[in-house]
């Protein structure tokens, strides 16, 4: 059974109140800079306005889980030194509601031969704001994210080529590790190919960020659009997806983020069937 929630360009695990997010790139505007090409700074804002707007989704989606599964309080007689507990129990019950992790699968920056004076404050801004949000940060190595280590322990922050909680597995997707087809696994989140779709009507064709959820070797494949604001990535029905390992996406099914809901396209193969 389906446990989990797409929210914007995020995936969020109800049970285990984790938040999956793949591919930021922070400090692209530097690196396209240094290279003669000049865009205001926006990247930065722009995600953090994003992950705001996800917040707050779960938020509203915690506590309808909360009134949901409220047992009615029997009514009795309350003193005034009981007041203080009461105040304290409602603040654990709002801890409790917090996103316990915050995983993201890895191109945490962009360039790739170092770290950019952009890279570097974004990348603690960003965890400075994210540990606000989480007990834990869990960052997966991207194929993007060369020298990042010496960024990351300035938290304490370690880069995991992988991360295994209980039945899920979570990668980056540049390379297959052994460890995330052990069999207890039964779901892997990855990111790094950017899925997008291009829908065509006519000679008029618009591209969307996607996730993708289909199997390999008997479990459940989950890929999530890029958190990067700037390119909405690449066509998976057309592209060559340069993952570290074979999965047949023609056969995924589709699901593309709109504000307020999630649309399923059905498969990839089919897309080109649904306009014409």
């Amino acid at each position: 059974m389906k446990n989990y929630k797409f929210l914007n360009k995020s995936v969020y695990l109800e049970k285990e109140k984790i938040l999956v997010i793949a591919d930021l790139h922070l400090g692209y505007e530097e690196y396209l800079k240094e290279r003669g090409v000049f865009l205001p700074r926006f990247q930065y804002k722009k995600i953090t306005e994003d992950l705001e707007e996800i917040f707050g989704e779960i938020n509203k989606l915690e506590n309808r889980n909360s009134i949901n599964n409220k047992k009615p309080i029997k009514k009795e007689k309350t003193q005034c030194k009981n007041v203080k507990s009461l105040v304290i129990n409602n603040k654990d019950k709002l801890k409790a509601r917090k996103i316990k992790e915050i995983i993201i699968l890895g191109d945490l920056k962009h360039e790739f031969a170092g770290i950019l004076e952009q890279e570097w404050k974004e990348t603690l801004a960003l965890l400075d704001f994210l540990k606000k949000k989480t007990r834990k940060i869990i960052l997966i190595r991207g194929n993007h994210d060369n020298y990042l280590v010496n960024v990351v322990k300035k938290k304490g922050i370690k880069l995991k080529d992988f991360y295994i909680k209980d039945n899920l597995a979570f990668v980056h997707g540049n390379k297959l590790f052994p460890e995330i087809l052990d069999k207890k696994v039964n779901k892997i989140f990855l990111g790094h190919i950017h899925p997008a779709i291009s829908i065509r009507k006519g000679v008029k064709s618009e591209i969307y960020k996607c996730f993708l959820v289909g199997k390999f070797k008997g479990k459940e494949v989950i890929i999530l659009p890029s958190f990067f604001p700037l390119v909405e990535g690449a066509d998976v029905s057309v592209e060559d997806t340069n993952l570290g390992f074979k999965l047949d996406l023609r056969e995924f099914e589709v699901f593309v983020p709109i504000p307020k809901e999630v649309l399923k396209l059905g498969k990839v193969k089919n897309i080109g069937k649904l306009v014409g």
